[in-house]
């Protein structure tokens, strides 16, 4: 119990030192390539993103999820990349060369496409390399640059709002 309640307020910390170090220096251009975060248990729909990519004009190749799963055991067998909470350490530091990799990824889009806060999630968030970051919950508004705040399972009402902001922003 004890290392459990250290094991969040470490999370915690790390994401309030990486967030407060932040550089917010955005990258002019257009949006080539996109990274989509999101935990599985809550929602997996990656005919929703890979049809949202073909509409930005981008090929499949160009984007790349990293999803959350509960425990190890539910690790569905894809090609993406899963996490866990066990892929932490007990001083909140990721011990998975998928989430290094997935985080050191230079995206020109970082989709946090998931509703609860959960800290797992949130660190990888924060310490993606993403150029540009959105994000559907605003519990936490250093976390993204964007955020459309709405249920996951609107994606149309999503794929609507993206669209109209990176039209905005000439980021398509």
């Amino acid at each position: 119990m004890f290392f459990k309640q250290f094991r969040t307020l470490s999370l915690q910390k790390n994401i309030t030192l990486i967030l407060k170090s932040r550089i917010r220096n955005f990258k002019s251009g257009k949006v080539n390539s996109i990274g989509v975060i999101f935990d599985y248990n809550s929602y997996y729909d990656y005919d929703f993103f890979t049809n949202l990519t073909k509409e930005l004009g981008l090929n499949d190749n160009r984007i790349r999820f990293i999803a959350k799963v509960d425990l190890e055991k539910n690790k569905p067998n894809s090609w993406d990349s899963f996490f866990s909470s066990n892929d932490f350490d007990w001083l909140g530091r990721p011990k998975s060369y998928e989430i290094e990799e997935f985080v050191d990824q230079p995206f020109d889009l970082l989709i946090s496409y998931y509703k609860p806060n959960k800290l797992e999630l949130n660190l990888v968030t924060a310490r993606s390399k993403a150029n540009f970051k959105i994000g559907i919950t605003n519990e936490d508004s250093r976390l993204h640059d964007l955020t459309i705040d709405i249920e996951p399972s609107n994606t149309e009402v999503f794929k609507i709002e993206l669209i109209k902001y990176l039209t905005q922003l000439n980021r398509l």
